[in-house]
């Protein structure tokens, strides 16, 4: 934790611009950091309009100020544009206003407009100051302020289209409103036949727009940053939608970026592409545009942790940090926290928005990374109307697809892009039914372009799966198998039992030689126990499904004065306790990876007890499954509704199998994809190359990684069925701050 400068006064935050998903989970963070360190804090109303024009703007809060909004979309302290600020006189305004209410250090939450605003700010502090004594504005002694304030800033904004960070605040609730509009839309519009185009916000970033088309499998997407190649897109647009039609497809959806054009520069709006669908199709055609729905409502999972976990970093930045010290941009990067030079992500975010402007395709598209380049020509493949043909000459591998464990949401995206991407490179591609159970009774069948048709938006497995792990005499029957049907390579998508079934292949590779072939791990499972990945396939999902259901759980426990104690699944992993905890403002969360002891309850009880005495009308707490064998959830709601009589009432909740079910989540459909597209690729090079690596896929500090599964007995603990190593437990002393009743004794008076 970094150490606390020297510096005297309170902290202030505000956010700018348009309101953004996650903006509220941020200061929830912030102002309980703030004050869990012993610094008070100001909450600045309107944005920069309330910065310039003082007074009631200038809010203090306190640890229950911030109750109750991390559910809650937009923000609570309100936003708003300020060409006041625009101008030297309202900045100086601004400067009068921070120093007059000593305040030392300040936050900004906002778009690459509103954070220009520090830069600007530490720039001219100096002669503002001098400027405003010489008026008598300030007294003398003000210029002991003279050096500056410390400044920081997060981007909030839902096009992800800020530099030095992965993903901006209200990006992922963005993309969670459009994927599921696209969704119903399909069920639609293959009812009728009929094709819909969406518009999708984004004027100078089409990440929405090409994430969304490449979640909901969408025939055809327009971003700002790759325009068609040549005149004559619109021909070769209907030419391949008939093409689809001809292959059975019923329903064909488009996603246009609101930034779209063509290479000349021209805009290819919505309705553009409609009429030109309209006559090239002879059909039907909708069109539908989201507009500010994508911004609004509650924030996922995602947003409420990531921007929870920025907002604590950003306080922690600032209160170690000198004044006058250059402006810092907090982000998130490959799945850490990162600090840049604020100014420095301003100027990379504009000069993107300039190179699309200009026409400049090749350089914005290498601003945005190479991720976002890879995602298009996944996309390019999978649209396709049916495969390109095998090269005359081509060797054509068998690739079997089978599950393993138990269902987790994006286990079907994952085999609809190996099937595709597979067939797109000339190879058969095996579908094996129930898991490694059907592969012992051989139901095995060749799986076309079509089989896997509207499996990227399905839940469930539509291959089936079970928990199977080979044994005994399996191994003879599966060798066997492998060799009838002259299998070259196999890829498990599953868990925990995944990686023990590919294990156990590759030790009993000397006894039948059948197993010496290419087999590849992909995780999926929503328990995200897995060695080698910081993420799994599903888990996104079943955080989301957790936040909705204890959302409304909260809503129904604050009306009567209740405490709930909430099971989440996770077996001996409790990464979907900790998040659910985070993402949701539990006061408690229990982890088998701490265990649970009776001093733990008592200590628990006591503060329930006494926060309900002081007017606390709700009590949530969250237990991973296997926190404890004896301190069952049962047990812990008994215990605190027999002694907390008659001041709440107590209700356990078992979430059970709905974090299970349910359409995956925009992340898990698209991750799935790239880890399929990975697992397809390697399994192919080492086939053709004549290698037989026994391997997982896995995210590891943002980047997809292969594990070699002869390493898996010394990276895990059997006997908990996890990973010896968890980056999220590094997460629980946030967790446990935020969670607190209120903050250390140590404040100072109020404003």
């Amino acid at each position: 934790m970094p150490v606390a400068k020297s510096i005297d006064g309170r902290l202030a935050v505000l956010t700018s611009g348009v309101d953004e998903p996650g903006m509220n989970p941020a200061l929830r963070a912030m102002v309980r950091t703030a004050l869990d360190r012993g610094i008070e804090v100001v909450a600045i109303t309107e944005g920069f309009r309330g910065l310039v024009a003082g007074g009631v703007h200038f809010r203090a809060m306190d640890w229950d100020s911030v109750g109750g909004i991390l559910q809650k979309g937009g923000t609570a302290i309100g936003s708003a544009r300020s060409p006041e600020f625009r101008k030297l006189e309202g900045r100086r305004a601004a400067v009068r206003n921070l120093i007059t209410h000593d305040i030392s250090r300040l936050i900004v939450i906002g778009g690459d407009g509103s954070l220009t605003a520090p830069d600007l700010l530490h720039r001219e502090w100096p002669d503002h100051v001098d400027a405003l004594v010489e008026a008598g504005e300030l007294p003398a002694e003000s210029l002991e302020n003279r050096s500056g304030i410390v400044l920081a800033g997060l981007a909030g904004s839902i096009d992800n289209d800020f530099h030095g960070t992965d993903m901006t605040i209200g990006a992922d609730t963005a993309l969670h409103r459009i994927t599921a509009a696209i969704d119903a839309l399909t069920s639609t519009a293959a009812s009728h036949q009929r094709t819909f185009v969406v518009e999708v916000m984004g004027r100078n970033c089409g990440y929405l727009a090409l994430m969304s088309a490449l979640a909901t499998g969408a025939d055809a997407v327009f971003i700002p940053e790759r325009p068609p190649k040549d005149d004559d897109w619109a021909r070769r647009l209907c030419d391949r939608l008939r093409a689809g039609r001809e292959a059975g497809r019923r329903d064909s959806i488009i996603v246009v970026a609101e930034g779209a054009h063509n290479r000349h520069g021209e805009p290819i709006t919505s309705s553009d592409v409609r009429e030109i669908l309209e006559r090239g199709m002879a059909e039907e055609v909708r069109l539908t545009i989201l507009g500010h729905v994508q911004r609004g409502g509650a924030p996922t999972a995602f947003d409420r942790t990531m921007s929870t976990l920025l907002g604590h970093a950003a306080v922690q930045q600032v209160l170690s940090s000198d004044a006058g010290d250059e402006p810092q941009f907090i982000g998130v990067h490959n799945n850490r926290i990162q600090h840049l030079p604020l100014a420095e992500c301003v100027e990379k975010t504009q000069k993107s928005a300039a190179a699309i402007a200009e026409g400049r395709h090749k350089e914005a598209l290498q601003l945005r990374g190479g991720s976002f380049s890879d995602n298009i020509d996944t996309f390019s493949t999978m649209l396709r109307s049916l495969p390109r043909p095998p090269k005359p000459d081509q060797k054509r591998l068998k690739i079997a697809v089978v599950h393993s464990g138990a269902p987790a949401p994006g286990m079907n995206t994952a085999v609809r892009a190996a099937v595709r991407l597979g067939l797109d490179a000339g190879h058969v591609m095996l579908g094996v039914r129930n898991g490694f159970a059907g592969f012992i009774e051989g139901r095995i069948e060749e799986l076309g372009w079509m089989s896997v048709r509207g499996w990227s938006s399905s839940g469930g497995c539509e291959l089936g799966i079970n928990r199977k792990v080979p044994d005994g005499h399996d191994y003879y029957t599966i060798a066997r198998t492998i060799e009838d049907r002259g299998i070259d390579a196999i890829l498990i998508i599953g868990g925990w039992s995944a990686y023990r079934s590919a294990y156990r292949f590759l030790i009993k590779r000397e006894a039948f030689p059948a197993f010496d072939i290419p087999i590849m791990c992909l995780p999926a499972t929503i328990n995200n126990n897995l060695p080698g990945t910081e993420l799994s396939i599903g888990a996104d999902t079943a955080l989301n499904s957790i936040v909705e259901a204890v959302d409304k759980i909260k809503q129904s426990a604050v009306a009567s004065n209740r405490c709930f104690v909430v099971e989440v699944m996770g077996r001996y992993c409790g990464y979907l306790a900790l998040m659910g905890g985070l993402s949701t403002g539990a006061e408690r969360v229990y982890l088998n990876e701490e265990g649970v002891t009776l001093a733990d309850l008592k200590n628990d009880l006591d503060h329930l007890v006494q926060g309900f005495r002081r007017g606390k009308r709700l009590g949530l707490i969250i237990r991973n499954e296997e926190a404890n064998a004896t301190y069952t959830t049962p047990f812990m709601s008994a215990l605190f509704e027999e002694e907390g009589g008659e001041l709440f009432e107590v209700r356990q909740a078992i979430l059970g199998h709905l974090q299970q079910g349910g359409s995956p989540s925009p992340f898990d459909r698209i991750f799935a994809t790239r880890l399929a597209k990975r697992c397809i690729t390697h399994l192919i090079d080492e086939a053709e190359s004549g290698r037989a690596s026994v391997s997982a896929i896995g995210l590891q500090s943002g980047t997809i990684q292969t594990l070699d599964l002869r390493d898996l007995p010394r990276l895990v603990d059997v006997e908990h069925q996890r990973p010896l190593e968890q980056w999220w437990l590094d997460l629980r002393p946030i967790a446990r701050i935020l969670a607190q009743s209120g903050p250390k004794p140590n404040m100072r008076s109020e404003l």
